[in-house]
């Protein structure tokens, strides 16, 4: 799985999803994230089908939403994000959230799915080290991949290293805080001192972390400047100093008060 993706949260379908994942695809990407629950998997699809791509070159993700958790529900919803995107697999099916009682049974179908070989690889989102706890008493197949909340103002260390101990990678949603992180003192000082931009900046944080991420974007120069932090490393110092930036501060929903009726 590529380090840097390009999250597709929002975007609308048709037109602006599309330019987005080709404007992705010619700055370099080859991930690119999106959900049935977004609404834009044909779009993707036509995407990455236009840029001529061979389709082993670009990693694929989506996810199941919470109203179709169940064994054969989740393999009827996987089938329907399938043919949306006009693949013949998916590169990474995740549970998008842990809705209670019920993503152990759908677990068993992304098993199944895996096995099968219609996805690559399989693993949640937004699961706690208790939700991946309660998961490890029935499953057969671990997850590959935690996606969850985390960036310098919700440096989730605990869950990092849990997940490491597991081999277990931890990706990020949400890296850039809505931009709220870019205006901090310390992330402007290093935007400076390393002549990128604080967004860089905090892109590479998480790359240097050994957390994949991957940041939305809709305007094409700001998804080219995304991917331009692969020619530079942040000293050890200044690591420390960003993760010193820890306050707890969530800009999504936590998965432990999240609305699985709403």
């Amino acid at each position: 799985m590529p380090q840097l993706g390009l999250g597709v949260y929002k975007a609308e379908e048709g037109n602006e999803v599309e330019e987005a994942v080709q404007a992705a695809i010619e700055s370099g990407y080859r991930s690119i994230d999106t959900a049935s629950f977004y609404g834009n998997e044909k779009g993707v699809g036509k995407a990455i089908e236009a840029s001529g791509l061979p389709r082993k070159d670009v990693f694929l993700t989506t996810k199941l939403w919470n109203d179709d958790h169940g064994y054969e529900q989740t393999l009827k919803a996987f089938e329907k994000s399938r043919l949306q995107l006009s693949v013949d697999y998916i590169d990474l099916y995740l549970l998008h959230w842990p809705v209670p009682n019920k993503f152990e049974e759908s677990w068993k179908a992304l098993e199944k799915l895996y096995q099968e070989g219609f996805v690559r690889a399989i693993g949640v989102s937004n699961f706690h080290q208790s939700h991946l706890e309660q998961l490890s008493q029935t499953m057969q197949i671990k997850p590959m991949v935690n996606q969850v909340e985390f960036h310098p103002l919700l440096f989730q260390e605990e869950l990092l290293e849990y997940c490491r101990m597991r081999d277990i990678q931890l990706q990020s949603w949400r890296p850039l805080t809505r931009g709220h992180l870019l205006e901090e003192p310390i992330i402007r000082k290093l935007a400076e001192k390393y002549e990128k931009t604080p967004a860089q900046i905090v892109l590479r944080w998480h790359i240097e972390q050994g957390v994949a991420t991957i940041p939305k974007s809709v305007t094409p120069a700001r998804i080219h400047s995304n991917a331009d932090i692969f020619d530079f490393r942040l000293e050890s110092e200044d690591i420390i100093a960003i993760n010193q930036l820890n306050q707890g501060q969530r800009f999504g929903p936590h998965p432990d008060t999240f609305d699985y009726n709403g």
